[in-house]
């Protein structure tokens, strides 16, 4: 499960830095490490509403096994490698609730869903763009007023503010994507029967900081190019402002206990920040493909996963 963690890590380390970097806020070496560091921490706050939501929430424990598990964590370690090798930022959240959904299903079809964990993880996945274009639109267009009739040298508090708005990003995406793993390896440790309860324990918020921070260490840092540059041509107070938005609209749902894809909100923030600017400098083309990309992940997954659990079911 450790593994797990560190491919979530792995594919979306670009998409935390590819501003600062684009833009040449910072130096690669030196937002790596504020990334690292900010993801390792991540898992540590905020609770864990989301992980209740993956591992208690969402699927009735007693009608899965741990072939579901292990079908979805090998489905989704897949189709994550698969997408970044072909540079497409995909939603680490849509594979996970695609694979865990079909696995589940070929397990034990509808009646393993439970409506209230579905209502938040549907209603997550559905806002996150509509938050994320939102949020960097309204963040663009209040610092745009902000700094109206400002010389150009206040590209250097944008410059330097990179520093707080990668850290406060990917201290979000730690704590999201966190706790969705600590959901998950918590909820094998419940079938396993070492867990009477679903209670995260602290040496698995210290096992998935660790994996994340790793992942994100080594991670696929082809996302960089597409997201700085391909969607709109980030200046410093473009990658300010969606980093800053994105991370705020992240924490804000992880306390909620909502799982939203960290990628989504990242990129659309991209996209709202470019439109707040000017609408017909956003590649809507790239928007166009990123977004098939993320209507796919679930539905393929799901299939995906489903049929491997019945190899598995078979072979084990």
């Amino acid at each position: 499960m450790g593994v797990y963690a560190f491919f979530i890590g792995f594919n979306n380390s670009g998409t935390l830095i590819a501003a600062p970097i684009s833009t040449r806020s910072l130096a690669p070496r030196t937002a790596i490490a504020i990334a690292v560091i900010s993801e390792f921490i991540g898992p540590f706050l905020f609770g864990s509403a989301i992980a209740a939501t993956i591992g208690r929430d969402f699927l009735d424990p007693r009608a899965i096994n741990l072939n579901v598990l292990l079908a979805m964590v090998i489905s989704q370690i897949v189709w994550n490698f698969a997408t970044w090798f072909l540079g497409f930022p995909s939603s680490a959240t849509h594979a996970l609730v695609g694979g865990l959904s079909g696995a589940a299903f070929a397990a034990a079809g509808w009646d393993v869903f439970l409506v209230g964990g579905l209502v938040r993880i549907v209603g997550g996945l559905l806002l996150a763009p509509v938050l994320g274009l939102v949020g960097g639109y309204l963040m663009m267009k209040m610092i745009l007023w902000l700094v109206r009739g400002a010389s150009p040298r206040v590209n250097r508090v944008f410059q330097r503010g990179h520093i707080f708005t990668t850290a406060a990003l990917a201290m979000s995406h730690g704590t999201n994507n966190g706790q969705q793993s600590m959901g998950v390896i918590t909820l094998g440790l419940v079938l396993l029967g070492l867990q009477s309860t679903f209670s995260v324990p602290l040496w698995v918020i210290a096992l998935v900081a660790v994996a994340l921070a790793l992942g994100v260490a080594t991670g696929g840092y082809r996302m960089i190019r597409k997201l700085g540059a391909q969607i709109y041509r980030l200046r410093p107070i473009h990658g300010f402002s969606s980093q800053g938005s994105s991370a705020i609209i992240i924490i804000s749902t992880a306390l909620l206990g909502a799982p939203v894809s960290t990628t989504q909100v990242i990129s659309t923030s991209i996209m709202g920040v470019g439109a707040a600017q000017r609408m017909r400098s956003v590649r809507w083309g790239v928007a166009g493909q990123i977004m098939t990309a993320w209507l796919v992940t679930i539905p393929v997954v799901f299939v995906f996963s489903a049929v491997l659990y019945v190899v598995l079911a078979h072979l084990m």
